[in-house]
């Protein structure tokens, strides 16, 4: 969620955010008090601020006391024979933000296919949690979603070269635009259709340089 700006600033915000819940994340948010939160409140990356991260820590809460994975909040609104994520996805953000006390300032952090958004963040992170290869990138540790179901994270970068190519045809760059790149995609592997990306955004950084 806190992967937008320049990467030397996310780096750094990323760290300090770890070291604010004692590089120990999962068990911060799992049994920290009420007085460890005041912490939190020095914490801030762009337009995430303190609401947005304390909720951010109440759902996770919320959340790992009941479940062992946050696969669930993902694939506990789609089926084995969904063709993508998409699902998945809406199900999540109406989960996040299911809490009584969810701040409407928040839901803008967290991407959906019924916004129109590309989901570029939350189906690159999906792409490292359920995809597995050599290169210590994908981790694989998902087994419930299948990498056939995965769209290709879009961003600006991405439909430029994709539209280079002829692999999309839509002006706009939202929701529509992921499915048809993915699809197009599956034309070349049907079983791994996000293994693109890593080609796709290659290509337009090289560009850019």
């Amino acid at each position: 969620m806190l992967a937008w700006g320049q990467r030397k600033t996310i780096i750094q915000k990323c760290k300090q955010l770890m070291a604010l819940m004692d590089m120990a994340p999962y068990d911060f948010i799992l049994h920290h008090r009420d007085r460890d939160l005041k912490r939190m409140l020095s914490f801030k990356h762009r337009t995430f601020q303190t609401t947005d991260n304390l909720y951010f820590i109440t759902f996770l809460k919320h959340f790992y006391r009941r479940h062992d994975s946050l696969e669930d909040a993902f694939y506990s609104s789609m089926h084995a024979d969904d063709k993508t994520t998409e699902k998945g996805l809406i199900g999540f953000h109406r989960l996040f933000f299911s809490l009584a006390d969810a701040p409407q300032r928040t839901r803008k952090h967290v991407a959906t296919p019924e916004r129109k958004s590309t989901c570029k963040r939350l189906n690159m992170f999906l792409r490292w949690m359920v995809r597995q290869d050599e290169k210590g990138v994908d981790f694989g540790l998902w087994k419930k979603i299948k990498p056939s179901q995965l769209c290709c994270p879009v961003d600006v970068h991405v439909a430029r070269v994709a539209r280079k190519l002829g692999l999309i045809d839509r002006k706009q760059t939202d929701w529509k635009t992921t499915l048809e790149l993915t699809e197009k995609l599956r034309l070349f592997d049907p079983a791994d259709p996000a293994k693109f990306d890593f080609a796709l955004f290659g290509m337009g950084v090289m560009e850019k340089i």
